[in-house]
């Protein structure tokens, strides 16, 4: 068994900061969502005094929005549980991400590594590594270790030990990455489907709007209801859409910047061990 082996089978794996949903979680939050949605659009939007007389069927009272987005039809709590899944999973996310990023600025952590590993204080770069407490910091720190076994090793080349430190770092990226774009699946699949199902609540608001004016004395109560489950759905639709691309755009691009830096640590990382006698 070689001294490699041997390290990485006694080395433990640095753990992931960013402990995003499981899938438990999701489909419970989503499931949740529902419910809520449901609830709300019965007991808050439905709310008997929100309408003349306490009739759910009837006229809403005078600037009653409540009782007006309940005119919008069974389309509407499906809507209001895609609005929430969509703030639930870009709360999830955002507290997920700010962990990750972990404390301070990441280019400072990064410049600071820099500084540290030109003057070869690796156990100075190893301590930045656990003030930062970031994904970042944990990728850092596992090249630096593997730098330090690296220079211990007798029995390996080279270029051996660089491929040896570039697969450790590639290993320990594999393993923060994918926590980081976690559930963002979530929220641009509610981007693409909010603007749909909005869409078919339209629909079918039409249809009752063109099925009230062609009775020969057009039924202005159905009208006016058709109208407004059209206009509602409409406007769900497109907030929960216009929502979740901003958010998607928003965590996809701090993603990116912590890859970058990621990537650009491991590169230093790398370039000083080749550097190094």
């Amino acid at each position: 068994m070689t001294t490699e082996t041997a390290n990485s089978k006694s080395k433990p794996k640095s753990n992931k900061t960013s402990a995003g949903f499981t899938s438990l979680m999701s489909v419970l939050a989503i499931v949740i969502s529902l419910v809520a949605g449901v609830l709300i659009y019965k007991f808050i939007f439905g709310d008997p005094g929100n309408f003349v007389d306490g009739d759910t069927n009837g006229e809403p009272l005078d600037g009653s929005l409540l009782a007006t987005i309940y005119k919008g039809g069974v389309i509407v709590p499906i809507l209001v549980a895609v609005n929430l899944i969509i703030i639930i999973f870009s709360v999830e996310r955002f507290i997920t991400l700010s962990m990750a990023a972990g404390r301070g600025k990441t280019n400072s952590f990064v410049n600071k590594i820099k500084s540290l590993l030109s003057s070869k204080d690796i156990l100075s770069a190893k301590a930045e590594c656990d003030k930062q407490r970031g994904s970042l910091a944990n990728v850092v720190r596992a090249g630096l270790e593997k730098y330090d076994a690296m220079n211990a090793e007798t029995s390996m080349t080279k270029e051996q030990k660089v491929e040896s430190l570039k697969k450790e770092l590639e290993e320990a990226t594999s393993l923060e990455l994918p926590m980081l774009s976690k559930n963002l699946v979530v929220i641009s699949t509610c981007a693409s489907i909010a603007t749909l199902i909005g869409l078919i609540g339209t629909v079918m608001g039409m249809i009752r709007s063109f099925a009230a004016m062609s009775q020969g004395a057009p039924d202005t109560a159905q009208l006016a209801t058709g109208i407004s489950e059209a206009l509602i759905n409409t406007f769900f639709g497109i907030a929960g859409s216009t929502i979740a691309i901003i958010m998607y755009n928003f965590f996809s691009t701090k993603i990116d910047s912590m890859t970058y830096s990621i990537d650009e640590a491991s590169f230093t990382i790398v370039q000083d061990f080749s550097a190094s006698k």
